[in-house]
């Protein structure tokens, strides 16, 4: 470990985090709740940081004072019990400088936002469709266990069950942190229910995940923006309701449209799809980034290349492998009922790793 880039690193956000505290007891910062709550949101964030710091300093303080017994005392009994204690403390310096190595990497800001959470059905007919329904199921599993809030935005069922297109709003602490790892092709290997002769079919199904943009990140003109508003529909096409509470928004300049008819007011509905609007235009710009670093992280494919197969779902063998890192686990209906938190923490140490090899950190 390079102390000298370390410590410089941490004494630096050591002094950014007391001077935070100092800030938000100042009267002053208090009465500005836009500026008090920005303040105690980064506080909150270099808690962990400190604490690892802090731990960090008590080891390699105790390490010193160990091998001070060692050269100077002449109490045998107390030599052993500071040898014992430095072989103790060794063992642990190695995994706090990994952890302070990560606690420094620069978060990406997007990941703290809510997502837009989309899944297409992709080839494969019908049973692309009820794969994407499984898929949708699966998420919404894994959103609940998160404690996270979901909501359905738009929607086209598919002609044997299932979605040929599902839109979705996900919103909750670190949510396009976690769920931007699964953007990307889906693909399914099993007998379809339609399926005679028994023989196993592969269908796909497209996941994109966008985080979701702040007013303050994009700002659209109202004379850029065609409103028009329709009746909801729902299942079987039955009419939802008699009044034209849903919305479709058409952005003249790009040409994207957005349609949301999930709430029975209009008034909500155009919230929620100016919204969506807006999470689009500023994901054009986030996916040049992407783009840039997509070549450089194979566990950025998932975002910063859609159109990649990233994962498959084989039903006659009960697997799931993960063709980013290799991963393979045979525990296919615990993973289809929404236990992915595994997946995507290896996902997470796979980029990790790769962005402490990139750093100066190594």
């Amino acid at each position: 470990m390079n102390n000298n880039i370390i410590f410089e690193k941490l004494e630096g956000v050591k002094k950014r985090y007391d001077e935070i505290a100092r800030l938000i007891s100042d009267p002053d910062i208090v009465s500005d709740m836009k500026q008090y709550i920005k303040l105690n949101k980064e506080f909150k964030e270099l808690g962990p940081l400190i604490k690892a710091y802090k731990e960090y300093r008590d080891i390699l303080s105790n390490i010193q004072s160990a091998k001070k017994i060692l050269a100077e005392d002449k109490d045998e009994e107390l030599k052993e019990m500071a040898k014992t204690e430095l072989e103790e403390l060794n063992s642990k310096i190695y995994d706090i400088e990994e952890e302070l190595k990560l606690l420094l990497l620069p978060a990406d800001p997007e990941d703290n936002k809510n997502a837009i959470l989309e899944i297409r059905a992709g080839t494969g007919g019908d049973e692309a469709s009820i794969f994407a329904g499984d898929l949708q199921r699966m998420y919404t599993k894994f959103c609940e266990q998160r404690g996270w809030k979901l909501s359905v935005s738009n929607f086209t069922e598919g002609t044997a069950g299932g979605f040929k297109e599902i839109i979705m709003n996900v919103s909750g602490e670190g949510v396009y942190g976690t769920l931007k790892y699964e953007s990307g092709v889906h693909r399914v290997q099993r007998i379809p229910q339609t399926e005679t002769q028994g023989r196993v079919h592969t269908s796909a199904a497209t996941v994109a995940v966008l985080p979701e943009a702040d007013e303050v990140d994009i700002v659209i003109r109202q004379e850029d923006v065609r409103i028009d508003r329709f009746c909801s529909s729902g299942p079987g096409g039955q009419s939802v309701n008699t009044t034209y509470s849903a919305v479709r928004l058409t952005h003249i300049p790009t040409g994207i449209i957005v349609t949301c008819q999930d709430q029975k007011s209009q008034v909500k509905n155009l919230e929620k799809a100016m919204n969506e609007l807006r999470t689009r235009l500023y994901n054009i710009e986030y996916q040049n980034y992407l783009d840039k670093i997509a070549s450089k992280r194979k566990t950025m494919v998932s975002t910063g290349d859609r159109s990649a197969k990233i994962r498959t779902y084989n039903y006659p063998q009960g697997r799931v492998t993960d063709h980013r890192i290799g991963l393979t686990l045979y525990d296919l209906t615990s993973i289809l009922n929404g236990d992915i938190q595994e997946i995507i923490d290896k996902l997470q140490m796979a980029e990790n790793a790769e962005r402490l090899k990139a750093s100066e950190l190594n």
